[in-house]
């Protein structure tokens, strides 16, 4: 049977992390794996981390199979980080939230229940968007549509054409929005631009789909969180899956939630059990121990705060990050104005480079990045600024 599977080509991301492992270059840089990394190049564990998992072994005393939605104190704690402890969606009961396996796993089966809702739902998503959005919903049986949003001419935000095709998409379709540090372009919409599609969605009847990958990289854990609150305040539906491997860095716990904001009680409790079977036929029960570190680490004020102020850390290192790449490399050229980067929020960034010059920096500087020309700003350290930035300008 299996002999008929042909080889397929590695993924473009992957394939350039197995290619930067076995680049013997000592100057080599990575710019396309999209995990945080700190000044030494090394993804640390996260100090509340640290400590939770200490508490954790000490407590735990069994290794029985979660509840199927997942930690319940955890669900509690990760409903109030999303909305806020008095949103008017969760104090009229209208709010479900389950543990998944890491944001694949709460996209993966918000595509699912969505298919049970509508079989062949349309699902708009950005262009760009994240590449591994395409294949998780829409092998799930979603009609996948576009919608305009990022300018490569300009390196921002097209939003004229964004609302244009808006008010085109029709009643009871969704559209995948991202909450913050939009993958791959870093270009985050405004408070002013949030109201702006609300004000469409709520007129069009359209479902706004959100994925939240990055909380508190953007502006601030709060802050990051304004245009799924006000949609969940305003619209009566509303789907939201977010991810901790970023903000709690628990990348291999594959630690993520999905929620559900319905239009009543009696709906959250019907789509909640048709959740509970969609991952039942997915996976049975969710892993236990990345859940478990958020419940211990959001109900104690301590770590809590040891845990956000370390998330401020890493926002404000990958802003400054920004900052200097484009003192340097506007230092070193006037060819090209790079003070986009800057602007934008998140761990990527598109430099606007031509695919034959991001395979110049790879085969004669070891700098990797995706075809595209999108980085992990992330992937930088001062060490290596000046080595990167005078790369980027010998193929401009």
């Amino acid at each position: 049977m299996f002999e008929s599977l042909p080889l397929l080509p590695a993924d473009p991301i992957l394939g350039l992390s197995i290619a930067y492992a076995n680049d013997t270059n000592p100057d080599k840089v990575d710019l396309g794996v999209g995990v945080y990394k700190n000044d030494a190049g090394i993804t640390p564990i996260m100090k509340a981390v640290a400590e939770a998992e200490k508490l954790r072994i000490a407590r735990e005393t069994s290794k029985a199979y979660t509840p199927p939605a997942g930690y319940p104190g955890a669900n509690e704690a990760v409903t109030k980080l999303v909305y806020g402890a008095d949103h008017p969606a969760v104090a009229a009961k209208r709010v479900r939230t389950i543990q998944t396996p890491g944001g694949c796993g709460a996209l993966r089966v918000a595509a699912e229940l969505i298919q049970r809702a509508k079989p062949g739902a349309s699902l708009w998503v950005s262009i760009p968007t994240w590449a591994n959005h395409v294949p998780l919903l829409g092998s799930a049986g979603l009609k996948l549509r576009e919608y305009p949003y990022y300018d490569y001419s300009t390196h921002s935000i097209d939003f004229a054409a964004m609302l244009t095709t808006l008010n085109e998409i029709p009643r009871g379709d969704l559209i995948l929005l991202h909450a913050c540090c939009h993958n791959p372009s870093g270009a985050d919409l405004s408070r002013a631009q949030w109201d702006q599609i609300a004000d469409v969605l709520e007129e069009r009847g359209v479902i706004p789909f959100i994925d939240m990958a990055y909380q508190g990289f953007g502006e601030g854990l709060e802050e990051d969180t304004y245009g799924l609150r006000l949609m969940a305040a305003r619209l009566p539906e509303v789907v939201i899956a977010t991810s901790f491997s970023k903000n709690f860095g628990l990348y291999r716990e594959r630690a993520g939630s999905l929620s559900l904001v319905l239009a009543d009680e009696q709906q959250a409790n019907a789509a909640n059990s048709q959740l509970l079977s969609v991952t039942r036929a997915l996976y049975s029960m969710p892993p236990a121990h990345g859940a478990a570190l958020i419940d211990i680490i959001l109900h104690s004020d301590e770590l809590t705060k040891v845990w956000s102020d370390e998330l401020t850390l890493m926002r404000e290192r990958i802003a400054g990050l920004r900052v200097q790449l484009v003192q340097s490399l506007n230092q070193l050229q006037q060819l090209r104005d790079f003070k986009f980067i800057a602007q934008e929020r998140g761990m990527f960034s598109f430099l606007g480079l031509s695919v034959e010059q991001v395979h110049k920096l790879k085969g004669e500087y070891s700098i990797y990045m995706t075809d595209t020309s999108r980085i992990s700003v992330a992937g930088l350290t001062k060490e290596k600024m000046d080595y990167v930035s005078k790369a980027i300008v010998s193929v401009l």
